[in-house]
């Protein structure tokens, strides 16, 4: 599990501000759940005291996976961006060769996509398909749908 994640410093930014308030604000309330479901009775029959306990557990879970993924990042500077060929955090816009229809995608870490603002994903099947490709080029993009071309026609950073 340690492979490296590379993240605008925004995005660690507010990696390390979840992690923050998962640690003073969810985990303190996790804690005073249990408290108060342990002053009901008896534990061995006490459904809330074991959700409580299930909550705090999967709470916990998700603060370790934050804490790994903050120690794995790297900060990528957006002024150091090769934009001679795709690469991660740059902007690159493409036709697709059958509909001749046109969209600029940004790509980002899988922490930072979100396709509904045109981020998507250095692991999702296009992002994979247009790595690596130089302006001009066209890639082949593996779609459950079958293959879908793509024509790159610009890069930025």
């Amino acid at each position: 599990m340690s492979d490296v994640i590379y993240v605008s410093k925004e995005t660690l930014e507010q990696m390390k501000h979840d992690l923050h308030h998962m640690k003073t604000v969810e985990r303190p309330a996790a804690s005073k759940a249990i408290a108060e479901a342990r002053e009901k009775g008896d534990l061995r029959e006490n459904a809330e005291y074991d959700a409580a306990k299930e909550a705090q557990g999967m709470l916990e879970a998700k603060i370790k996976k934050f804490e790994s993924d903050l120690a794995n990042a790297r900060i990528l500077d957006a002024d150091a961006i090769d934009t001679s060929k795709v690469s991660i955090l740059t902007k690159v816009t493409v036709t697709n060769i059958k509909t001749k229809k046109s969209v600029t995608y940004q790509i980002v870490s899988e922490k930072e996509a979100d396709l509904k603002s045109g981020k998507i994903s250095v692991g999702s099947p296009i992002g994979q398909g247009l790595l690596g490709k130089k302006k001009g080029e066209v890639a082949e993009v593996q779609a459950p749908a079958g293959v879908i071309q793509f024509k790159i026609e610009s890069i930025s950073a």
